[in-house]
């Protein structure tokens, strides 16, 4: 979807990773909002194919905890 020198890339590359752990970990959107401290709307558009959704560093953070994951996980290529 994004190039790797398009400023979206990171965004797009986390989501993938992001929304893939989370499905094979077998934990739903709303168990992983309520560990992050968010809402399920804004998961949705963090893993949405149509639609990129920025977030922040402090984010990504919570984001790999609520998986328990290490965060270098979030930035693998496949």
């Amino acid at each position: 979807m994004f190039k790797k020198d398009d400023e979206n890339y990171v965004y797009f590359l986390v989501s993938k990773n992001f929304k893939k752990i989370r499905k094979q970990k077998g934990l739903s959107k709303d168990e992983v909002a309520k560990k992050m401290g968010c809402s399920k709307a804004f998961l949705a558009n963090i893993e949405s194919d149509k639609y990129y959704q920025t977030f922040s560093i402090p984010t990504l953070v919570k984001m790999a905890s609520s998986l328990d994951v290490d965060i270098s996980l979030l930035f693998e290529e496949d």
